[in-house]
Order: C-alpha cells, then structure tokens, then sequence
C-alpha cells in the first residue's frame, strides 16, 4: 500500500503536536529545566533521577501514555506519525520523564499475544519500560542475561531507561522454549535496581537484576513481538533527537544573531552561518526520514524496518553534528555549566547510541538492502 499524503500527518496529529510545544513552553521552559537537573556541577556527583512528577502526571491526565495503546485495550490508537510529532515536542524540551520508555513498551505489548491487561495498564496511566538488553550493549532484540525458569525470572537486565520513574518493566528472558516477554511491577520483591551514572541529566539509567521475581507473560514468542515494535522504538527516538536538535539550532541561531564580534554579528561570518546551515539540512533530512518511517509503521508495515534504520541513523549523525555545531558556535560560554546548551548536548550523546548508532543501524540497512556479506575466504 502506497503511502499518504504528508505521511498520513493529519490535522489530529498536527494539534496534538501544537498542544504539546504549547504545553513545555509555558509550563517548563529551559530555565527551570537547568534548575531542576545542573544544581550539582561536580564531576564526582553521584547519580541522580531529577524529574518533576507533577508536571509529568499533568502528561498522563492529558492522555499522552495512551496514545499508542490500540482502541481495543482502552487506548486511544494513534496513528506512529502522530506519536513522533509529540516525541519530537519531547526532545524539544527535554523533559526528565518516562514518556518514551511508556511509548516504546506499548509497542511491543501491542505486538504480543496476550497483553491486553498490560495494555489497560498503560492506558491507566501506568508508566514502564523496556528491560531487553545484555550487558554487552548488543541492541540485538533477544540478546539478553535474563532466565525464565520455573516461573520466575533470574539475571540482569541492563541500559534500562528512566528506570527509577516507571511503575512497570517489560522483561525480555530466555528459556528453553525460546525468548519470551514478562511484565512485571519496577518494586516486585526480587528486583535490585543499580543506578548508572551517565553523561545525559534528563535521563537515569540502570541495570536491574532480577532473583527469582514472578511475572506475567506476556508473550511466549517474544522475538517475534521485539522484531514487529522495534522500527517504532527507533522512530520514536529518533524524533526525539529531531526536536532537540531544533532547539539546538534555533538557541544557536538566536545567541549568533546577537553576539557582537569586530562590530558585527557572529552570524555574518561565513564560518559561522555556514555550518548552521549544514545543521539545518541535517535536520531537515533527518526529519523526513523520521516521518517516512513512521508513516510506514501505519501504512507500509513491510517497510517500516528498512526505513526505521535510515531514520536511526540519520537521527545519530544529526545529533552529533548538531551538538558540536551548538556548542562551538557558543564560543567561550558555550563551555560552561551555566550556559544551556550542555544539557541537550549530553541528552543528544545519549540518544545518539541508545538502541545503537549509526554505524549499527546502517550494517543492518545494508543486510536488508544488499543482503548480508558471504564469510571471508567463502
């Protein structure tokens, strides 16, 4: 089935985006972002999970948690564009929450077999997140240490996102018969959950070790769920880099416009506007990829993974790029703590390898595109 016009982005879709801009804008500007989490400027700080759970619980009552749960489950059903938009208005503003974690477990929930009551959860305001991942850093789905056996679950997950903010954890495990899918409550008696300390302050990280925790499956056939929902996942990150980038270069834009050098503007120097410009083409391209694979998440499912890729990986190289840009175009300030642009910086680091970088995501491109390389000497 042929795409949509303007990827099936309806005028829904373009108000839920709006609204979301609207809603960050006046009730979390940049400044009380840097408030919240750069209090502590000390390198040896300790990990920390800042986040304001009030303004996050205004998100649930406006139904943002819900808008990927299909109707069936109590949800609203969204269309994956319109879920990007609001992901986008996310990274934007950088708001500590476990939006896109609760985001990214719908997706796989909605591809398993037997998660409907997980799904009405969500749609309950229930938060969670995703628990798939080895200690090797392999963003291979079924690649992890965790054991189903007897019931119960026993291992460790790790890379686990916002995981000190979520109610519930959707749990990737081997067993003999194969990898499964478990839901199960963040606080359930077994579960340690080890803080990471890492570079991005708008995110806590963890790895989470599982003794003997009981847990619902949700789907026995786990590989398959992970396989179908993963091109949603990577779309919805890489959304997320598109609006922190915009942000990155329109500060970027706005400081250069009015930081007087040799009695002009920094912007009227070509080494100045010109890689700004190379930044917004980057994002630009990034954000038609963004919205081509989401699109085809909608209506070319045969697709979505192919396109997903390209979006990933463009969204990687964005971030880098436009990190670099921002910061060095900030000259002098754009080093220090006080000045904003660190934190989507390290948000930008961040994003830029979860759920892996460029180079990962194109040596899959390539297998679907080329076909997988035959074994040297062969």
């Amino acid at each position: 089935m042929a795409q949509p016009d303007n990827f099936g982005f309806g005028e829904e879709a373009a108000l839920l985006k709006a609204s979301a801009r609207k809603f960050f804008s006046e009730k979390f500007p940049t400044s009380d972002l840097h408030a919240l989490v750069a209090g502590d400027h000390r390198p040896e700080r300790g990990s920390e999970c800042l986040w304001n759970s009030k303004l996050w619980q205004e998100m649930v009552d406006l139904g943002w948690t819900m808008l990927a749960v299909p109707e069936a489950a109590g949800g609203v059903g969204m269309p994956a564009v319109a879920v990007a938009g609001l992901a986008e208005e996310l990274g934007r503003a950088a708001f500590p929450c476990p939006l896109l974690g609760t985001i990214n477990a719908t997706y796989v929930l909605a591809a398993c077999d037997s998660a409907q009551s997980a799904l009405a959860e969500i749609a309950g305001g229930c938060s969670a997140s995703l628990a798939i991942t080895n200690q090797a850093g392999s963003w291979s789905p079924g690649d992890t240490d965790v054991v189903w056996a007897d019931g119960k679950l026993s291992g460790t997950a790790w890379y686990v996102q916002d995981a000190r903010k979520v109610d519930r954890l959707l749990v990737s495990a081997s067993s003999t018969a194969g990898v499964g899918l478990y839901w199960v409550a963040a606080d359930a008696p077994g579960i340690t959950l080890v803080p990471d300390t890492i570079l991005d302050l708008t995110r806590d990280q963890a790895h989470v070790s599982f003794d003997g925790v009981a847990a619902e499956e949700v789907s026995a056939n786990g590989l398959a769920a992970l396989a179908e929902a993963m091109p949603a996942v990577w779309t919805v990150l890489a959304a997320d880099i598109v609006g922190a980038a915009e942000w990155q270069l329109q500060t970027t834009v706005e400081y250069v416009a009015t930081r007087q050098q040799f009695d002009r503007p920094l912007g009227f120097f070509q080494a100045v506007k010109h890689p700004l410009v190379d930044v917004m083409l980057q994002i630009d391209q990034t954000k038609s990829l963004v919205y081509n694979a989401a699109c085809a998440i909608d209506s070319e499912p045969e697709r979505a993974l192919q396109y997903a890729h390209m979006a990933k990986a463009s969204a990687s190289e964005t971030a880098a790029y436009a990190s670099g840009r921002s910061v060095q175009c900030h000259g002098g300030i754009g080093f220090t703590w006080e000045c904003y642009v660190h934190l989507y910086f390290k948000r930008q680091k961040h994003s830029q390898m979860l759920w892996g970088d460029a180079a990962w995501h194109r040596a899959r491109l390539a297998d679907i595109v080329i076909g997988p390389l035959a074994p040297a000497g062969s």
